[in-house]
Order: structure tokens, then sequence, then C-alpha cells
């Protein structure tokens, strides 16, 4: 399975001034920027400050995660990313570069700032401060910029997670998962990650980038998330499958898929188990004294995957992998989709794929389409 859950706050900070104001932005807030912005700025061709993105991923929603780590639902060797996507496309970057994904250690406050504010709003984190809230003190930081688990995993924690780039989308998906377990494991407070460029690209006057990355308060599908990856599927093999015969996948007929209890709607906190048969979809006349059942035959295992696609946008919010394999029980097969990481008000479209006995694949897109319900 491939689920999701949305961030509970995130920001950018900066550690100069803007060009073209002068204002200072090293205690300036951005808290309410539908932007993140993960930059390195330059002055007369020579490097002057970057800029890191901060997200956390906690309250109800994290805490139903690691109940669900807990109780076995998700297994314990489930694969953690963050996903961010970009919002300018690739017109500003390096070809080659890094990024660094760091567990902060102090908490912050998101803030009400934006970054077009006049006069700029400091209420929030900044540079400078974790929190500098109107009318009272603000809280530093313990240095500049974010403080930083001293030490993540045995290692620096410039090298607790990254990813790196090369002539590629600056779409991220990072591997978090000894971060993600580490939070769940109460290794560390979950305060949340820093976005920056990795080690000495960050300040060298090599390495470019401006990167702008949609926020949580974006009005698109492309907010950050905390994706997480495991094997769930029941293999369709032994007393599992009941009394129902595997289908022939020699490549001879021609099959077609089919679903049975698709709805036309389901509630965003909705836990589906979705139902699909296959059979040929010419069956043959013949001369029988017994009742034919063209349904009672089950994709064999490791035959069998799902995606789902966004319907307005073709993109895949579930795509084909090691963690989509279909299911079986007695009745049929199915597979199991949490949708409380999927947008309301959107509809989606369940696509299938069959690998026959050859190596060759067939993709089955019969618009069995769902919309999601507030």
């Amino acid at each position: 399975m491939h689920h999701f859950i949305f961030p509970t706050k995130d920001t950018w900070i900066s550690s100069g001034s803007n060009k073209v104001t002068g204002v200072t932005e090293t205690d300036q807030n951005f808290g309410q920027d539908e932007i993140l912005e993960v930059k390195k700025v330059f002055s007369n061709n020579s490097f002057d400050y970057p800029t890191r993105a901060l997200i956390e991923f906690s309250g109800p929603e994290f805490t139903e995660l690691s109940k669900s780590v807990a109780n076995g639902t998700i297994k314990s060797n489930a694969k953690y990313y963050l996903k961010l996507y970009e919002a300018q496309g690739n017109s500003d970057i390096q070809t080659d570069y890094s990024l660094a994904v760091q567990p902060l250690s102090q908490s912050w406050v998101e803030g009400t700032g934006k970054f077009g504010d006049s006069p700029k709003n400091t209420n929030g984190c900044s540079w400078e401060n974790r929190s500098n809230p109107t009318g009272a003190s603000a809280t530093a930081w313990g240095n500049g910029g974010g403080k930083f688990v001293p030490i993540f995993g045995g290692v620096s924690p410039q090298s607790a997670s990254s990813q790196t780039f090369s002539n590629q989308s600056p779409d991220v998906e990072a591997e978090i998962t000894n971060m993600v377990n580490a939070w769940i494991n109460r290794e560390f407070k979950n305060y949340g990650m820093l976005i920056r460029f990795s080690g000495s690209q960050e300040t060298d006057s090599t390495t470019f980038g401006n990167l702008k990355f949609f926020s949580k308060n974006t009005n698109t599908i492309y907010a950050p998330k905390l994706e997480v990856r495991w094997d769930d599927h029941l293999p369709c093999t032994g007393s599992n499958t009941g009394s129902l015969i595997p289908a022939s996948l020699t490549g001879t007929g021609d099959k077609y898929i089919y679903m049975t209890g698709l709805k036309d709607s389901y509630k965003e906190d909705d836990k589906i188990k979705f139902r699909l048969k296959v059979r040929e979809r010419y069956i043959q006349k013949t001369f029988t004294t017994s009742v034919q059942d063209a349904t009672g035959s089950y994709i064999p295992e490791g035959s069998g995957s799902y995606a789902i696609k966004d319907v307005a946008t073709d993109e895949f919010i579930v795509p084909f992998s090691d963690y989509t394999k279909i299911s079986c029980d007695s009745k049929s097969n199915y597979f199991i989709q949490w949708l409380n990481g999927f947008y309301p008000d959107r509809v989606y479209k369940i696509i299938y794929k069959l690998k026959f006995d050859d190596g060759q694949e067939e993709i089955f897109d019969n618009d069995f389409e769902f919309k999601i319900k507030r």
C-alpha cells in the first residue's frame, strides 16, 4: 500500500536580505506562503546567502500512523518518503546538486507571515528565531537556521537523509525511513525536518539553485506529503483462494477485468477493500448439463497489480510498484486502500496491470472511477 499524510506545519527561512527592498529577512516569517523556497542567492556573481525549508508531520494523523505500526497494521519494514513538488519548473537550477533532509531538535512556530508582507511580519519562526510571538520575547534557535539532532543514526546530521539530482525533475522523493522510525520509537522528539542544499553545496560559489516547492497552503494537489509504503497483500496461493481456480495467463486468451461493489463515491477517512474479478472476455459456448461459472477464477500470485490516478491531471497518486500487489481470498481478488491521504472533491481512477506467463504485460484502464467526499 501507498499511504499519505500531510504536514501539520511548514515554512521557509532566509539568512539574508531582500535584494529589491533591502529589508532584512533573517527575522522575517513566511509561515503562510504557498511556496517553500530552498535557494542560494548570489550578488555580483558571488554567493551571498541560502534559504531553507522546515516541515513537520505530527498531530492526529502521525499519532494514528504510529499506532498502526505498533499494532502491526503497518509493517515494521515499511518505507517512508518525503515528497515535495516543484512549483516553477527546472529553469533556474543546476544540472547536478543534492538536497539534505535533517531532523530538527527544537520546536518551532509556523507563524502568520508571507513573503510580500509590508511591513514584514516577524510573528513565528525565522532564520534567527524558532518563535517570536507578538508582544513577547523571541526564542532563538540554538544556532541560526534551525538546530539539528546532534547525532542521527551514528552519523553526522548532514548525512541523515539526502537526495541527489542529475538532469531530472526537481520534485523531491527522499527516503526518510530511519528518521520516521526514530520518531515512532521515541528515540528523539518529532519536531519535523529541515531541507537545504547538502553540505558545502549550500555555501559554495559553484552550485546554483532556486527551488520553489508547493507548501501545505497551496490550492493545488501538490502539497508536501509523508508517504508510507509497505506490502500489505495477502498471497494468491493455497487456502487463501478457497475453491477459486487460477486464471490462465498463457497469453492466448483475451482477458477481461471487472470490479464488484465499486461505489461512485467514498468518504475521505474510509479504508476500502476494492474487489475485482478476471475472466475471458468472450466465453465460448459449450453444451453442458451443469451451470457455468464465468467468475470463479483469480489472478495468480505475482501476476496482478493496481494503480490509482487523479482523473483531472492524469497523474499517478498510487503508481504501480512492489507495494501494489493484488491480494486474494475465497471470494475474489482485491486490494485495500486508505483514502485519508486523497484530496476530497476529486475523481480518481483505478487501473490494473496483468503480467502474462511469457513476461508480457497488459494495462486495463476500464474507467473504474470514484470520487472522494468530504
